[in-house]
């Protein structure tokens, strides 16, 4: 894969309008979206359908977890929407439940481990006994035993990570910010050079590329970043 089919924006905009703005922006150089719940609850499921259709790859961050039967339901339903890629937390009935309801289809399914908004007095807080890193490794293990496409987890963690699934499972990594750029509410980040040379498969940038003065410019900068370790 080039820098193109690696780099997912996200597109993290409260409205429809400011969705098709940025995407019209981007044009050609961008091939991968992410759709999260700020947009698809402002009509953004349509949009993704929509997007698909047009050729681009869609990213859809639903990061579902329910019981087995609802989660098989649901998948089964955005089976037929022409999504490349969905999320769901790494529980392991939740995960065997989404993988069987995907077979035969191309949706990539990614078990997301530990956002990347939280630390280990985070983790502790929601009454896990585990710190970040621990816990990522033990659901990078569980995706992978219950057959999932790829994990989603901080870059910090790729390297680790990687060496547990093997070169073939996708390893998608938020919290990418390249040199210079704030952090927001991210702990764990990493830069998109450092984080492909970590074992990263595909970077997700939303806020330095969509909150940008230029976000084409801003855009065509990381993947030139991208393309040169690539």
């Amino acid at each position: 894969m080039n820098a193109r089919e690696r780099l997912i924006v996200g597109l993290d905009v409260p409205t429809l309008g400011e969705a098709e703005q940025l995407v019209s922006t981007l044009g050609d150089d961008i091939l991968f979206f992410k759709i999260g719940y700020q947009l698809a609850f402002a009509g953004g499921l349509e949009f993704a359908r929509d997007l698909a259709r047009s050729g681009k790859k869609i990213f859809l961050d639903m990061k579902l977890l329910d019981i087995d039967n609802t989660v098989a339901s649901g998948v089964e339903n955005i089976v037929t929407m022409g999504m490349s890629m969905l999320t769901l937390h790494a529980y392991p009935k939740a995960m065997k439940a989404a993988v069987e309801a995907a077979k035969g289809s191309d949706l990539c399914l990614l078990g997301v481990t530990v956002l990347t908004s939280m630390d280990e007095q985070d983790l502790l807080a929601a009454g896990y006994e585990y710190d970040p890193h621990t816990l990522v490794l033990r659901r990078a293990e569980q995706a992978l035993l219950a057959g999932m496409g790829g994990v989603v987890c901080s870059a910090e963690e790729s390297a680790a990570v990687r060496k547990i699934v093997g070169p073939r499972m996708a390893v998608v990594t938020p919290g990418i910010r390249p040199a210079g750029s704030e952090r927001g509410d991210q702990k764990r980040v990493m830069t998109p050079a450092d984080a492909l040379r970590a074992g990263s498969s595909h970077l997700v940038v939303a806020r330095p590329i969509v909150r940008a003065p230029d976000p084409k410019e801003a855009a065509c900068a990381i993947l030139a970043e991208m393309e040169a370790v690539l």
